[in-house]
């Protein structure tokens, strides 16, 4: 009867495994409900995103703002195509500055680019652009 000398160690043993199963679980449940939250919290961020993009899109002057292109650069390096809610547009001979502006405005507005081709030519760059909304 060896074990009876040894009892109270042995109920100390077992409090101590219990105890550390529960410091255990606890530490699970806790990353676990973190983990949730930081999931939730990306899941609000999103939406967010997606609202504010649709308000975006939903944008009726896109059209009117679209025009800007045409006139951004001398109507003689352009060549300009509107149907409906799609844009051709050539621009020939092209300065560091006017592509400046051409790019920059091109990625402010709410457009989907299907064709963006720039190739330099000595100092200009002829640009053709195709783009729907």
């Amino acid at each position: 009867m060896s074990w009876r000398r040894y009892q109270n160690e042995l109920i100390v043993l077992g409090a101590f495994v219990l105890m550390l199963l529960a410091y255990m679980y606890k530490y699970n449940q806790t990353t676990a409900q973190t983990q949730h939250t930081q999931e939730v919290a990306q899941s609000l961020e999103d939406v967010k995103e997606v609202v504010a993009l649709k308000k975006l899109w939903a944008d009726k002057t896109t059209g009117k703002k679209m025009d800007t292109f045409h006139a951004l650069v001398p109507s003689s390096k352009v060549i300009w195509r509107k149907k409906s809610k799609k844009v051709t547009a050539s621009y020939k001979g092209l300065g560091a500055n006017e592509l400046n502006k051409l790019i920059t405005k091109m990625l402010n507005l709410p457009i989907q680019i299907t064709l963006l081709d720039i190739q330099k030519t000595g100092s200009t760059y002829n640009v053709e652009f195709k783009c729907k909304w």
